[in-house]
C-alpha cells in the first residue's frame, strides 16, 4: 500500500511539479502574519519569510499597501467630544467660532453641568470677553433676579449663547457666525441634556427653532428640541430698554418654572 502511494506521488510530481510539504495550519499562521492590518492609517510594508525565500530562490520582493487617512467631519470631531471639558478645548482650538473682532477670549458657558434648565442667549458683550463668562453685565444681573424670582440660583442652571465669542461694536450675530456657531452649541445642549430650554432674544429664538419671526410670536409655547421644552421671551437687555416688556417676561418664566416641576426637573 505505501508503495502504492509513493508511486502515486511520483507521477503526480511529473505531471504537476514540485509541492510544498506545508501543512494547512502552517500556511494559515503565514498568511496571518504577512497580512496589512486595516486599522493602521498609514503605508505599510509586508516582506517575505526567509523560509519562503530559501524555497524559491529569489530576491524578497517588497509590498506595499497604502491606506488613505480620512480627515474627520466637524459633527465626528463634535460627537468624539463626551465631556463638557472636551468640547471646551475643542471650541477653544476652533477658528470657525471667531467673530472679525481680534483678540477676544472664548466665552463657553457656565453654570450646572447636569441642569434640567438651559438658559440660552445671543452674543458675548464686553463685560462677558473680559470674563469669559455669560450674562454678567447689567443685563446678567437682571437675569439672576429673574431667576430669584422663579426660585433658582444661577448655580442651578446652565447659561450659554449662540456666538462663543464677543462680535465687533456688540452688534447681533450674523446669519453666517449663527451658522458656524449652532453644531457647537447643540453639542453643548446634547451633553448637558436638559429638560427646559429657555432662549432669550430674538436671534436666540430664531437661531435654534430654525424660522425667522417676530419674537411675539414664538413666546408663549413649548417647542421640542433635541429632547428637551424649548421657549423663547424677550433679552433681560431688552427690559433695561423697555420696562413695558416686564410684564410678557415675567408671564414666560412662570410657565418656564411650572413646566420645569412638571417634568420632574431638578433642584
Amino acid at each position: 500500500m505505501l508503495d502504492e502511494i509513493i508511486s502515486f506521488l511520483e507521477q503526480e510530481k511529473e505531471l504537476y511539479g514540485s509541492f510544498s510539504t506545508e501543512t494547512e495550519e502552517e500556511g494559515s499562521q503565514t498568511e496571518s502574519a504577512t497580512m496589512p492590518n486595516p486599522s493602521e492609517d498609514e503605508t505599510e510594508t509586508t516582506l517575505p519569510s526567509s523560509s519562503e525565500s530559501q524555497k524559491t530562490g529569489s530576491t524578497p520582493s517588497v509590498e506595499k499597501k497604502t491606506h488613505q487617512r480620512v480627515e474627520l467631519s466637524l459633527d465626528e470631531q463634535l460627537k468624539a467630544c463626551s465631556t463638557l471639558q472636551e468640547l471646551e478645548q475643542f471650541c477653544a482650538e476652533s477658528e470657525q467660532l471667531q467673530t472679525d473682532l481680534d483678540g477676544t477670549n472664548l466665552v463657553f458657558g457656565v453654570g450646572n453641568p447636569g441642569a434640567d434648565l438651559m438658559i440660552v442667549g445671543e452674543a458675548p458683550g464686553f463685560n462677558e470677553d473680559q470674563q469669559g463668562e455669560p450674562f454678567v453685565g447689567a443685563a446678567g444681573q437682571l437675569l439672576n433676579k429673574i431667576l430669584i424670582a422663579i426660585e433658582f440660583d444661577r448655580d442651578d442652571v446652565y447659561i450659554a449663547n449662540i456666538l462663543k465669542h464677543r462680535p465687533p461694536d456688540n452688534r447681533n450675530p450674523t446669519a453666517e457666525e449663527r451658522e458656524r456657531s449652532l453644531p457647537f452649541l447643540e453639542r453643548q445642549i446634547d451633553l448637558i441634556s436638559p429638560k427646559v430650554i429657555l432662549c432669550v432674544g430674538k436671534v436666540s429664538g430664531t437661531t435654534l427653532l430654525g424660522k425667522d419671526d417676530a419674537l411675539k410670536r414664538m413666546r408663549g409655547q413649548f417647542y421640542d428640541y433635541r429632547g428637551a421644552k424649548l421657549t423663547v421671551t424677550y433679552h433681560p437687555a431688552a427690559l433695561l430698554r423697555n420696562p413695558k416688556w416686564k410684564r410678557p417676561v415675567w408671564e414666560d418664566v412662570q410657565q418656564v418654572r411650572t413646566l420645569y416641576d412638571k417634568l420632574g426637573g431638578k433642584p
